[in-house]
């Protein structure tokens, strides 16, 4: 496929793909409701795919309860690390072919898309490693009594995949799922369903029975509603907006299944005045750029100490401005938005903003690919000092758009960096390791970052508090998801 990017990015060349769902081993037929998946580089149709009813829900869950029930929680567990590891080599073998219909799919760009395999990949192969060790315990009873624990998987459990990471998404909730005896119907977002299918079709090919792994897609509204409320299912991993959160956990209380909630953030980047001031730019700048600000953890606020911001925020204007853009497959340093609705959206955010008052250093502009005049792109914008009640201080934008806080000292930068609804990340720059981790214990967030933005992998555990949501993927704590304890005594 690398041999006719350009055709690709002209929209004269095509790629094959499923347009039906991954269930039982196999895709479907494509169904009578058909989807556009659109290029975003292009803004064109690229692909077309089934939008999934109420009936093709139960059948992927009945395939999946059936085959959990027979099978998959009867697979020794050294064999599902096989299998697990098996994955993780096929998507490598396939990196190249699943980064270009990423990139299509999603928009960002291709060196992203192929990070995001490789951590696909690295997903299962973590996982792959943990499926042999899951252990209970054993509990001190007294002479006449044998107390111990067994760790069981759950069941089914359905996954809900966002459109900004579509295949690491997909990875890192399924893998853990599966790792543990776990059976999984996942549903991707509307505008990318394509890498999950695909890793359907890869565990498949990796050995997986029929039935353990499906995949369905279609509308959240349609497809997804009927996945979430049925009774079947005993878990539910969903990744998306706080309203769309909410409605996923009143719907899963019905069965009373449980869910673990990624809900996004409005994450805060404190760079202090004694910190590294050209590794600060690096990470603020990757921050908020990397994926065009489509990422839930993104550094959305700037919070730079008095002393340093007139240098600084000269520079970081400066390199921003610099910041190539472009369709995904020609690999420009920032790509489009995914979707024209979501384009409007953060468009929307800073019209709001100048209409208040505010200050736009850099950006705050859509355009266009400069080569095709076509796409959905909005410039990286920088906007000057806001107060912690303005709405792009509180709301999570999900764009290129960077927020400015200025703060007189450390107390301050605290004080501003957990005055936000949000509590998924944060970064802190400086060259102080005591002021360093006071910070990593005052600020209200599931993960911290410490002169390196984004540092960490699958193996440290990921999630938010307050309207970030609750639970955690990644790492072995991602486990205590699918598994449920039961507890045996026995007198001797």
């Amino acid at each position: 496929m690398l041999d006719k990017l350009d055709d690709l990015i002209t929209g004269t060349a095509s790629v094959d793909l499923p347009d039906g769902h991954f269930i039982n081993g196999g895709y479907t037929k494509a169904g009578k409701d058909m989807i556009e998946s659109f290029d975003a580089g292009r803004g064109a149709v690229f692909a077309r795919f089934t939008n999934g009813t109420s009936s093709d829900v139960d059948q992927a869950v009945a395939n999946a309860r059936t085959t959990f029930q027979n099978i998959w929680r009867k697979t020794a567990p050294v064999e599902r690390g096989r299998i697990l590891s098996k994955t993780a080599a096929l998507i490598l073998e396939n990196l190249e072919r699943l980064a270009i219909i990423e990139t299509l799919d999603c928009g960002k760009p291709l060196s992203e898309a192929r990070g995001d395999v490789r951590g696909a990949a690295r997903c299962f192969e973590y996982y792959a490693g943990v499926c042999d060790k899951l252990q209970g315990q054993t509990f001190p009873l007294g002479h006449d009594y044998l107390g111990y624990s067994i760790s069981e998987p759950i069941g089914v459990t359905a996954h809900i995949i966002p459109w900004n990471f579509p295949i690491s998404t997909a990875a890192r909730g399924i893998a853990p799922a599966l790792a543990a005896g776990c059976c999984v119907v996942a549903k991707p977002a509307e505008t990318t369903p394509f890498s999950a299918l695909l890793l359907g079709e890869i565990l498949h090919q990796a050995g997986l029975p029929s039935g353990v792994c499906n995949v369905i897609t279609g509308t959240g509204l349609q497809t997804g509603a009927a996945l979430v409320a049925h009774p079947d299912i005993g878990q539910v991993t969903f990744t998306g907006s706080v309203a769309t959160g909410r409605n996923v956990m009143k719907s899963a209380a019905d069965n009373i299944t449980r869910v673990v909630l990624e809900l996004g953030g409005k994450s805060p980047v404190v760079v202090l005045g004694d910190c590294d001031q050209d590794a600060a730019l690096n990470g603020v700048l990757g921050a908020i750029f990397e994926n065009a600000g489509q990422i839930c953890s993104a550094g959305s606020r700037l919070i730079i100490a008095r002393e340093i911001h007139d240098e600084f925020i000269d520079r970081l204007v400066k390199r921003a401005a610099e910041i190539s853009v472009g369709h995904g497959l020609s690999d420009p340093q920032m790509g489009p938005l995914n979707s024209q609705q979501h384009l409007q959206k953060v468009a929307g955010f800073v019209d709001r903003a100048k209409t208040r008052g505010a200050e736009v250093l850099t950006g705050g502009n859509i355009t266009q690919d400069p080569k095709t005049g076509q796409g959905w792109f909005y410039e990286p914008t920088i906007i000057a000092n806001r107060p912690s009640d303005d709405e792009l201080v509180q709301e999570e934008i999900f764009g290129p758009v960077l927020t400015v806080q200025i703060a007189d000292d450390v107390d301050h930068a605290l004080t501003l960096a957990n005055d936000c609804q949000f509590g998924l990340v944060a970064g802190v720059y400086t060259s102080n390791a005591t002021t360093a981790h006071r910070l990593a214990r005052d600020i209200d967030a599931g993960q911290i970052y410490i002169n390196e933005y984004f540092a960490g992998g699958i193996e440290v555990p990921f999630g938010g508090n307050k309207k970030s949501g609750f639970g955690r993927e990644k790492g072995l704590e991602a486990l205590q998801s699918y598994c449920k304890t039961k507890s045996v005594v026995a007198k001797i």
